[in-house]
């Protein structure tokens, strides 16, 4: 018996020796997977692009990131669930998209609050932001701020000059009702339609026009079966991007303020890219597309500002009357609207 322990105990010391004496197995890099809409040539897929590069860079190796964009990761409940599951570490989809989670960011969808860049900016990065962002914490996910698309114009067929001229006016919808109380506000007849279908029922004449931001009707060639662009900026379309809670708990203080900081860099190239992209596509929409770009005088955006005045009150049970008031009180507290497009308040 003496024996057969003496063996045993020199076998454990012989393992326990190994172990000292042998190398670590060093564990391979943190793997963080981003879902988003759009395609790698958007400011969005440039943004995602830089995040990569930062991070990976930043911390030496410890993270990998994988981009899986052009909307091939699936629909906004495919985003949530596979950051839910931790199949995603982030993911991006716009505000209008993801209030089937949180009625509330429904805000985003409502006509005429949001005035100028400036203003999306004090609203996004200031506490009405920060608390949409957080309604989704009870999916398993967190806010890690908001890219953006930016505001609606209107392509069409034919021109818009005045809310006279949007009688009959067929237009793309989204299923979205507000998206579509909108457009009917303002005397369009909403047709809904698949994304993928736009730009054929433009060259056939099914639509007279798609309500869409710049960049997007850029880079979908839009501009080459529509002959003007009507800049009505309607309402205004944020990307909240969010990270899987369950992740998120599982890195250290260091790596969670290193993701923040690589992520509020992406967010702000993005924004920049996006604005930057509108003043140059608009100059090459005339000189290279040979198209007329219509600016509503302020007279005539006020029209189309008192249609649409009614439509957050047909919503106020998904984004509350004090909600809406509080994005218009903030904004005019910083005197970001114009003395003329003032707002009508909504308590």
């Amino acid at each position: 018996m003496k024996r057969i322990f003496s063996l045993f105990t020199a076998l454990c010391l012989a393992v326990l020796a190994v172990g000292l004496t042998c190398p670590a197995v060093q564990a391979g890099p943190k793997v963080i997977k981003i879902a988003f809409t759009n395609f790698p040539e958007h400011p969005q897929g440039q943004a995602f692009a830089l995040f990569k590069k930062e991070l990976e860079v930043r911390s030496n190796g410890a993270f990998k990131v994988e981009l899986i964009g052009s909307g091939k990761f699936g629909n906004p409940e495919s985003i949530v669930q596979g950051l839910q599951m931790g199949v995603l570490q982030i993911g991006a989809e716009s505000t209008s998209n993801f209030s089937v989670f949180d009625p509330r960011l429904m805000l985003f969808d409502m006509p005429y609050l949001i005035p100028s860049y400036k203003a999306a900016d004090l609203i996004l990065d200031g506490p009405i932001g920060k608390t949409l962002a957080a309604g989704l914490e009870k999916n398993g996910c967190l806010g890690l701020g908001y890219m953006e698309l930016g505001f609606r114009q209107v392509f069409s067929i034919r021109p818009v000059r005045s809310l006279a001229n949007n009688k009959g006016l067929k237009i793309r919808a989204t299923p979205s009702k507000a998206h579509i109380a909108i457009l009917r506000s303002l005397g369009m007849s909403p047709t809904p339609m698949a994304w993928g279908e736009v730009y054929t029922a433009l060259q056939q004449k099914t639509i007279d026009g798609i309500d869409v931001d710049l960049n997007l009707g850029w880079f979908w060639r839009f501009p080459e079966i529509t002959r003007y662009l009507t800049l009505s900026r309607h309402f205004y379309t944020p990307h909240l991007v969010l990270i899987s809670k369950r992740f998120w708990k599982s890195l250290s203080a260091g790596e969670q303020a290193l993701i923040k900081t690589v992520m509020d860099e992406a967010i702000a190239f993005e924004r920049a890219r996006s604005r930057a992209n509108e003043h140059d596509f608009i100059v090459r929409l005339k000189s290279e597309q040979g198209m007329e770009i219509i600016e509503l005088p302020p007279q005539e955006l006020r029209r189309w500002m008192d249609a649409a005045h009614p439509v957050p009150l047909e919503f106020r049970k998904a984004v509350p009357a004090e909600l809406v008031q509080s994005v218009i009180t903030t904004i005019r507290n910083a005197g970001l609207y114009p003395p003329e497009l003032q707002p009508a308040d909504y308590q």
